[in-house]
């Protein structure tokens, strides 16, 4: 299993924001933002929670898991 996210298209939806500004808005480098968005890097808990708190969104809103074929399990039901 794989942990996806939605934060680029989140970005986009926030006036197409740059990693580098939700980098800055969350403490964290532009390259952890990169890297969470390829799935390279899961992040924290407490990291995912910011996030989604930062999107006014929930977790389960910005993370979903995968199965091994990338197809995301939320998508399944």
């Amino acid at each position: 299993m794989k942990l996806g996210n939605n934060i680029r298209r989140l970005r986009f939806e926030h006036n197409e924001m740059s990693q580098e500004e939700l980098a800055v808005g969350l403490g964290v480098t532009r390259q952890t933002i990169h890297s969470i968005e390829k799935g390279k890097f899961i992040p924290s808990a407490l990291l995912a929670f910011r996030i989604a708190k930062y999107f006014r969104k929930n977790v389960e809103d910005v993370f979903h898991l995968m199965d091994d074929n990338d197809i995301s399990l939320s998508e399944r039901t």
